[in-house]
Protein backbone atom coordinates (compact mmCIF):
# COMPACT_ATOMS: atom_id res chain seq x y z
CA UNK A 1 0.00 0.00 0.00
CA UNK A 2 1.27 3.37 -1.12
CA UNK A 3 0.70 6.39 1.23
CA UNK A 4 2.04 9.82 0.49
CA UNK A 5 1.87 13.40 2.84
CA UNK A 6 3.05 16.77 0.96
CA UNK A 7 2.54 19.94 2.68
CA UNK A 8 2.05 22.10 -1.03
CA UNK A 9 1.75 25.33 -0.46
CA UNK A 10 5.08 26.96 -1.02
CA UNK A 11 6.55 30.32 -0.07
CA UNK A 12 9.72 32.02 -0.81
CA UNK A 13 8.29 32.59 -4.28
CA UNK A 14 8.05 28.74 -5.30
CA UNK A 15 4.14 28.18 -5.66
CA UNK A 16 2.71 31.96 -4.50
CA UNK A 17 -0.25 31.05 -6.51
CA UNK A 18 -0.63 27.49 -5.91
CA UNK A 19 -0.20 25.57 -8.79
CA UNK A 20 -2.68 23.09 -8.92
CA UNK A 21 -1.77 21.30 -12.21
CA UNK A 22 1.67 20.87 -10.89
CA UNK A 23 0.78 19.52 -7.22
CA UNK A 24 -2.01 16.86 -9.20
CA UNK A 25 0.49 15.89 -11.80
CA UNK A 26 3.03 14.63 -8.99
CA UNK A 27 0.46 13.28 -6.66
CA UNK A 28 -0.74 11.10 -9.53
CA UNK A 29 2.68 10.05 -11.16
CA UNK A 30 3.26 7.93 -7.57
CA UNK A 31 -0.35 7.15 -7.65
CA UNK A 32 -0.71 7.05 -4.06
CA UNK A 33 -3.60 4.89 -2.05
CA UNK A 34 -3.77 7.53 0.49
CA UNK A 35 -2.90 11.31 0.57
CA UNK A 36 -2.85 13.64 3.12
CA UNK A 37 -1.88 17.58 2.38
CA UNK A 38 -1.46 20.51 4.39
CA UNK A 39 -1.62 24.10 3.64
CA UNK A 40 -4.39 23.67 1.14
CA UNK A 41 -5.49 27.49 0.33
CA UNK A 42 -8.23 28.98 -1.31
CA UNK A 43 -8.05 32.40 -0.07
CA UNK A 44 -8.03 34.92 -3.24
CA UNK A 45 -9.19 32.58 -5.74
CA UNK A 46 -11.88 31.96 -8.24
CA UNK A 47 -11.38 28.08 -8.23
CA UNK A 48 -11.80 25.62 -5.21
CA UNK A 49 -8.46 23.80 -4.42
CA UNK A 50 -10.19 21.45 -2.24
CA UNK A 51 -12.77 20.44 -4.43
CA UNK A 52 -10.05 19.79 -7.50
CA UNK A 53 -7.36 18.14 -5.20
CA UNK A 54 -10.03 15.48 -3.92
CA UNK A 55 -10.22 14.24 -7.79
CA UNK A 56 -6.52 14.02 -7.51
CA UNK A 57 -6.38 10.12 -5.95
CA UNK A 58 -9.90 8.80 -5.76
CA UNK A 59 -13.70 9.15 -4.99
CA UNK A 60 -13.08 9.42 -1.17
CA UNK A 61 -11.98 13.16 0.68
CA UNK A 62 -12.21 14.91 3.25
CA UNK A 63 -10.97 18.16 4.24
CA UNK A 64 -10.09 20.15 8.01
CA UNK A 65 -10.75 23.75 7.13
CA UNK A 66 -8.80 25.34 10.39
CA UNK A 67 -9.46 29.26 9.01
CA UNK A 68 -12.27 30.14 7.17
CA UNK A 69 -13.29 33.80 5.58
CA UNK A 70 -15.17 35.41 3.39
CA UNK A 71 -12.21 35.37 0.78
CA UNK A 72 -11.68 31.47 1.25
CA UNK A 73 -10.43 28.89 3.17
CA UNK A 74 -6.92 27.59 4.39
CA UNK A 75 -6.89 23.89 5.99
CA UNK A 76 -5.49 20.20 5.05
CA UNK A 77 -7.36 17.65 3.09
CA UNK A 78 -6.91 13.33 3.22
CA UNK A 79 -7.57 11.65 0.04
CA UNK A 80 -8.24 8.17 -0.68
CA UNK A 81 -8.84 5.65 -3.28
CA UNK A 82 -10.39 3.16 -0.85
CA UNK A 83 -13.71 3.94 1.16
CA UNK A 84 -14.14 5.27 4.42
CA UNK A 85 -16.02 3.09 6.73
CA UNK A 86 -17.68 6.00 8.66
CA UNK A 87 -17.38 9.39 8.86
CA UNK A 88 -13.88 10.64 9.55
CA UNK A 89 -13.28 12.79 12.55
CA UNK A 90 -11.98 16.18 12.40
CA UNK A 91 -9.92 16.42 15.71
CA UNK A 92 -9.26 20.43 16.86
CA UNK A 93 -5.45 19.97 18.52
CA UNK A 94 -5.19 23.91 18.53
CA UNK A 95 -2.87 25.02 21.64
CA UNK A 96 -4.17 27.93 23.53
CA UNK A 97 -4.01 31.39 21.23
CA UNK A 98 -1.53 30.16 18.39
CA UNK A 99 -3.14 29.07 14.90
CA UNK A 100 -5.79 26.67 14.58
CA UNK A 101 -5.03 23.44 14.09
CA UNK A 102 -7.03 20.01 13.03
CA UNK A 103 -6.26 16.32 12.93
CA UNK A 104 -8.23 13.96 10.31
CA UNK A 105 -9.03 11.09 11.70
CA UNK A 106 -10.11 8.15 9.07
CA UNK A 107 -10.82 4.51 9.13
CA UNK A 108 -10.58 3.11 5.79
CA UNK A 109 -11.64 -0.21 4.17
CA UNK A 110 -8.31 -1.02 2.33
CA UNK A 111 -7.54 -3.80 -0.41
CA UNK A 112 -5.77 -5.68 2.88
CA UNK A 113 -8.44 -4.91 5.08
CA UNK A 114 -9.26 -1.93 7.87
CA UNK A 115 -6.84 0.35 8.71
CA UNK A 116 -6.73 4.00 10.52
CA UNK A 117 -5.28 6.75 9.06
CA UNK A 118 -4.56 10.14 11.14
CA UNK A 119 -3.29 13.11 9.02
CA UNK A 120 -2.38 16.12 10.80
CA UNK A 121 -0.20 19.46 10.53
CA UNK A 122 1.12 20.36 14.02
CA UNK A 123 1.96 23.74 15.13
CA UNK A 124 5.50 25.63 15.42
CA UNK A 125 6.01 26.18 19.12
CA UNK A 126 7.83 23.11 21.11
CA UNK A 127 5.16 22.92 24.24
CA UNK A 128 2.11 23.37 21.31
CA UNK A 129 3.59 20.74 19.13
CA UNK A 130 4.44 18.46 22.39
CA UNK A 131 0.87 18.86 23.45
CA UNK A 132 -0.57 17.89 19.70
CA UNK A 133 1.34 14.93 19.58
CA UNK A 134 -0.43 13.50 23.04
CA UNK A 135 -3.69 14.55 21.14
CA UNK A 136 -2.34 12.18 18.36
CA UNK A 137 -1.65 9.46 20.86
CA UNK A 138 -5.14 9.59 21.40
CA UNK A 139 -6.33 8.53 18.01
CA UNK A 140 -4.21 5.88 17.56
CA UNK A 141 -5.41 2.66 17.31
CA UNK A 142 -2.90 -0.30 18.67
CA UNK A 143 -2.54 -1.86 15.40
CA UNK A 144 -2.89 -0.86 11.54
CA UNK A 145 -2.99 2.90 12.23
CA UNK A 146 -0.38 5.35 10.38
CA UNK A 147 -0.11 8.86 11.26
CA UNK A 148 1.18 10.84 8.75
CA UNK A 149 1.50 15.00 8.16
CA UNK A 150 3.84 17.76 8.47
CA UNK A 151 5.12 18.26 12.17
CA UNK A 152 7.31 20.88 12.27
CA UNK A 153 9.24 19.06 14.66
CA UNK A 154 13.23 19.26 14.14
CA UNK A 155 14.50 19.46 18.00
CA UNK A 156 14.98 16.37 20.33
CA UNK A 157 13.54 18.58 23.35
CA UNK A 158 9.81 17.64 24.15
CA UNK A 159 9.78 16.23 20.34
CA UNK A 160 6.98 14.50 18.53
CA UNK A 161 9.32 11.51 17.89
CA UNK A 162 9.22 11.08 21.32
CA UNK A 163 5.36 10.88 22.25
CA UNK A 164 4.53 9.01 19.64
CA UNK A 165 7.31 6.44 19.35
CA UNK A 166 5.27 4.91 22.73
CA UNK A 167 2.66 3.92 20.02
CA UNK A 168 4.14 4.57 16.61
CA UNK A 169 7.75 3.47 16.68
CA UNK A 170 8.03 2.90 12.61
CA UNK A 171 8.69 6.09 10.94
CA UNK A 172 10.33 7.50 7.72
CA UNK A 173 13.62 9.41 8.43
CA UNK A 174 13.53 11.61 5.11
CA UNK A 175 14.88 15.04 4.41
CA UNK A 176 11.94 17.23 3.37
CA UNK A 177 12.88 20.83 4.41
CA UNK A 178 13.47 23.02 2.69
CA UNK A 179 13.03 22.08 -0.78
CA UNK A 180 15.81 23.43 -2.13
CA UNK A 181 18.33 21.88 -0.31
CA UNK A 182 16.57 20.11 2.15
CA UNK A 183 17.76 20.08 5.71
CA UNK A 184 15.08 19.25 8.03
CA UNK A 185 12.78 16.49 8.48
CA UNK A 186 9.54 18.13 9.07
CA UNK A 187 7.36 15.70 6.91
CA UNK A 188 6.79 12.18 8.10
CA UNK A 189 4.71 8.36 8.47
CA UNK A 190 4.58 7.01 11.27
CA UNK A 191 3.44 3.23 11.92
CA UNK A 192 2.05 1.17 14.36
CA UNK A 193 4.65 -1.32 15.70
CA UNK A 194 2.87 -4.09 13.61
CA UNK A 195 3.84 -2.58 9.90
CA UNK A 196 6.36 -2.42 7.85
CA UNK A 197 7.72 1.01 5.82
CA UNK A 198 9.57 -1.43 3.16
CA UNK A 199 10.97 1.30 0.81
CA UNK A 200 10.34 5.54 1.65
CA UNK A 201 11.54 8.18 -0.96
CA UNK A 202 10.66 11.76 -1.75
CA UNK A 203 10.64 13.54 -4.93
CA UNK A 204 12.80 16.34 -6.17
CA UNK A 205 10.79 17.56 -9.30
CA UNK A 206 8.44 18.68 -6.40
CA UNK A 207 10.48 21.78 -5.25
CA UNK A 208 9.35 23.99 -7.89
CA UNK A 209 5.77 23.69 -6.34
CA UNK A 210 6.48 24.05 -2.64
CA UNK A 211 8.89 24.61 0.07
CA UNK A 212 7.97 20.57 1.24
CA UNK A 213 8.90 17.70 -0.44
CA UNK A 214 6.76 14.97 -0.09
CA UNK A 215 7.24 11.75 1.34
CA UNK A 216 6.06 8.71 -0.17
CA UNK A 217 6.17 5.50 1.43
CA UNK A 218 5.30 1.79 0.75
CA UNK A 219 3.84 0.06 4.07
CA UNK A 220 2.87 -3.16 4.29
CA UNK A 221 0.82 -4.79 8.13
CA UNK A 222 1.58 -8.13 9.09
CA UNK A 223 -1.44 -10.28 9.57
Amino acid sequence: MRFMTWNVHGIFHLNRTFDLDGVCSIIRHWSPDVVALQEVDSRGRTDDPFAQLAKAVGDHSIDARSIITQDGDYGQVLLSKWPFLEAPKIVDVSYQEREPRRAISARIQSSAGEMTVVATHLGLSIHERHAQAHALVDLVQPKRTLVLGDFNDWLWVRSVRGVLAQTCPVRTRLRTFPSRFPLLRLDRIYVTRDGLIRSAWTDRKARTCSDHLPVIADVAFSD
